[in-house]
């Protein structure tokens, strides 16, 4: 018994060790950043004396072949001065003829333009990031990282902030020059030295080929050129940051018509509602790393319709978030069980079942106070037909201990009506890194409401989970994930798929990357399952298991190809449209899932889906598709097909359903954009359409033009017949930033 606990207490002696020794940048100096005191003219060719002073970093190819000399030269140098952060690059290129700009769009993300970046770790946190890239064009893409570049997508594109960016292209290449406000980055200074996290690279897209600095493994995918904890950190002295204040007033107006139904239910009757709305936002830097913005009267006429869905499951869908209030650091405030269940979903804000509800404003917070990462929120909503007013308020806290890999945290939340229904929670978390990409994640969340005998450290309001992953695609990888939620745990800002359910889930695989001579990037075999039980009667709900093998080449060719093996218990039945529902029951069905892709970085690229197999107690056949066509630097079309057939033989019942997205974007210069997008739904019988005019002279200055419709594609499906257009809204909005 002795000799055990010797053994436990020597590994758990070692275990601590590791966490508080082991660090991916350990053994790397630091790199002292130039300071420059002579002009710089922002012009993408870095000429001026003051850039001769500065020496390029020392890049290196990641992709395709790792450690492997660039194929084009690239020098890349970065210096400052009492204001702004500079950046330039010089990439040259045997052939120029072959540079790739296919776009001017602000903001865009596609592979098929030549780009280079940074990744800055402002706050040296080794998870978290601001990210700035740009192209031949000149375009300007600014984003958050975060969770380490941990996920299926863990950026954040619709954060913007202030800063500058020249191209030029000439017979050597191109080259660009960054000019971003010290103001724009949030840090912490110890008398006047700012330690941060650097990553810069270069992608050829013609070539596949990444080129950056410092050398990064392949081992974590694509995403691992973005990993905070990969970075290097490099040294400012004597930098102080400023506290700016932005006031952004805005103005609206415009009409929409509306079909209602009258009062006799025998037509349809057209209601037109003009718009003349002003509002105000104001951001604030409280301090060198802390930011509150206000808003007033807060309006999204701007944003993007969401994309049609078509519902296979007797699930909510879920809709990620798309209004820029609530992006900006949003990481800040994240709590997630995994998948789409999470605690905050800012979506439970300002939208009721499809429908806007106005806001009258509220006010964020977010940065770093000590050694605590920071989110606070607070919004009230108007009342809304039977809906009262309500506020919303967040709170969200993070720290690391131990080391800079492992953290603790919790949060409140609140969802409190006018006329005293509420809906709070609380949950803490942590991160701990184990050793080396082993890594444990703990929640616990906890939901209180009114009119119901609410019992702290209660299990049945509340969830858990706990996960053990090793984060790799290289070698040996896993995860180990548990999960419980009670039968009253209710988040009233958050989002969640099952009630009363408890699940299990893993995941093994092993990867290879096979190096220069194979044509093989990477590849990795899986092994996925998980199985969630409805706590009340210990019944298994539903359960899915079954390998896959994806794969990536070096010329940018992606694939994957699955067998699952499902099993659904159904108590209740569920109707996929009113010609087919699924009984209730038992069932056991397979499918085959292959996807495949075409280099991305090309100026058309396709890409796609496949499904077969059983489906309950019948059969199931969908496909999708999603070309894309840069046809030229100004115009860009991109289009989506997904068709869905199910036949339930047996019951003589089948489901058709068809979605279709059309996407056209005119770009006359970086700062004038056009954007069209179409969608139809046949399950819907629904077109919806979105046009979009934007004018951005510069960062904080906008003019929308925006139009929005919905048709009915099927008037005839109901008595009285239905009208043609559903509602119709022009708006046009401006807004202009005042830098103070």
């Amino acid at each position: 018994m002795n000799r055990m606990k010797d053994i436990v207490f020597l590994w758990s002696v070692c275990w601590l060790l590791q966490i508080v020794l082991y660090s991916p940048a350990r053994g790397q100096t630091r790199y002292t950043v130039t300071r420059i005191s002579g002009p710089v003219k922002l012009d993408g060719l870095s000429i001026e004396p003051a850039w001769q002073t500065v020496k390029p970093l020392p890049v290196i190819m990641q992709e395709p072949n790792y450690g492997k000399n660039p194929s084009e030269k690239t020098e890349v140098r970065i210096a400052y001065d009492d204001d702004y952060l500079y950046v330039a690059a010089r990439c040259y290129d045997h052939d120029p003829s072959k540079i790739q700009a296919p776009s001017k769009k602000r903001d865009e993300m596609s592979l098929n333009n030549d780009w280079f970046g940074i990744i800055i770790d402002t706050f040296n946190d080794k998870e978290n990031a601001l990210a700035f890239f740009t192209t031949p064009a000149g375009l300007r893409l600014d984003m958050t990282v975060f969770n380490d570049a941990q996920g299926d997508f863990p950026l954040n594109s619709s954060w913007n902030t202030f800063w500058d960016v020249a191209s030029q292209q000439n017979e050597e290449g191109w080259h660009t020059e960054m000019r971003i406000p010290l103001s724009s980055l949030r840090f912490q200074d110890d008398n006047g030295t700012v330690v941060m996290g650097f990553i810069t690279w270069r992608w050829i897209a013609r070539k596949q080929e990444v080129v950056l600095f410092p050398q990064i493994s392949q081992q974590w995918g694509f995403w691992g050129k973005f990993k905070p904890s990969q970075a290097r950190e490099i040294v400012f002295n004597g930098v102080h940051s400023r506290n700016p204040l932005y006031i952004t007033p805005y103005l609206l107006g415009g009409i929409s018509r509306t079909a209602r139904l009258n009062e006799a239910e025998t037509a349809y009757d057209h209601r037109d509602k003009p718009a003349r709305e002003i509002g105000l936002d104001v951001k604030y830097g409280l301090t060198s790393n802390l930011t509150m913005d206000v808003t007033v009267n807060t309006d999204f006429a701007q944003v993007e319709a969401d994309n049609q869905q078509i519902n296979l499951t007797r699930f909510s869908l879920f809709f990620p978030e798309k209004r820029l209030f609530f992006q900006e650091r949003s990481s800040n405030f994240e709590f997630n069980f995994g998948g789409s269940d999470r605690l905050f979903y800012s979506r439970r804000i300002g939208i009721q079942d499809g429908k806007r509800v106005p806001i009258y404003g509220g006010a964020r917070m977010v940065g770093r106070v000590g050694h605590w990462d920071v989110g606070f929120l607070s919004m009230q909503t108007a009342p809304l037909d039977s809906l009262r007013s309500e506020n919303f308020s967040v709170l969200r806290l993070r720290r690391q201990i131990v080391n800079e890999n492992t953290y603790v945290g919790g949060i409140l939340t609140s969802r409190l009506a006018r006329g005293g229904n509420y809906n709070s929670a609380y949950g803490l978390d942590g991160v701990i890194r184990i050793f080396s990409d082993d890594y444990l994640t703990l929640h616990w969340a906890q939901t209180f409401e009114n009119n119901r005998s609410n019992h702290l450290f209660s299990l049945q309001p509340a969830r858990i989970s706990m996960d053990w992953e090793r984060r790799t695609l290289k070698g040996l990888g896993y995860l180990f994930y548990y999960s419980r939620a009670g039968k009253l745990y209710n988040p009233g800002i958050g989002f969640e798929r099952r009630e009363n359910f408890s699940r299990y889930e893993g995941h093994l695989l092993f990867g290879w990357l096979p190096g220069e001579k194979s044509s093989l990037l990477r590849h990795q075999i899986y092994l996925n399952g998980f199985l969630t039980r409805n706590n009340r009667s210990g019944l298994t709900e539903s359960a899915e298991s079954g390998p896959s093998w994806q794969f990536v080449t070096k010329t940018g060719y992606t694939g994957e190809i699955e067998i699952k093996l499902y099993y659904e218990d159904i108590p209740d039945t569920f109707s996929l449209s009113d010609q087919a529902e699924v009984p209730t029951g038992r069932y056991t069905f397979t499918a085959l899932n292959i996807d495949l892709g075409i280099p991305s970085s090309g100026l058309f690229n396709i890409n796609g889906s496949f499904n077969f197999g059983s489906f309950y107690d019948g059969r199931k056949l969908s496909f999708e598709i999603a070309p894309a066509w840069s046809i030229s630097s100004s115009i860009r079309l991109s289009g989506f097909y997904q068709f869905n057939s199910i036949t339930f033989p047996g019951r003589a019942q089948s489901f058709t359903a068809h979605i279709s997205r059309l996407r056209a974007r005119l770009m006359l210069n970086t700062k004038f954009a056009v954007g069209a997008f179409v969608q139809y739904n046949s399950a819907g019988d629904a077109v919806v359409a979105n046009i979009r005019f934007r004018y951005n002279p510069r960062e904080g200055n906008d003019l929308y033009l925006v139009y929005d419709g919905g048709f009915n594609t099927n008037r005839f499906r109901d008595m009285p017949v239905l009208p043609v257009a559903s509602n119709r809204t022009v708006l046009l909005k401006y807004s202009y930033t005042f830098n103070l």
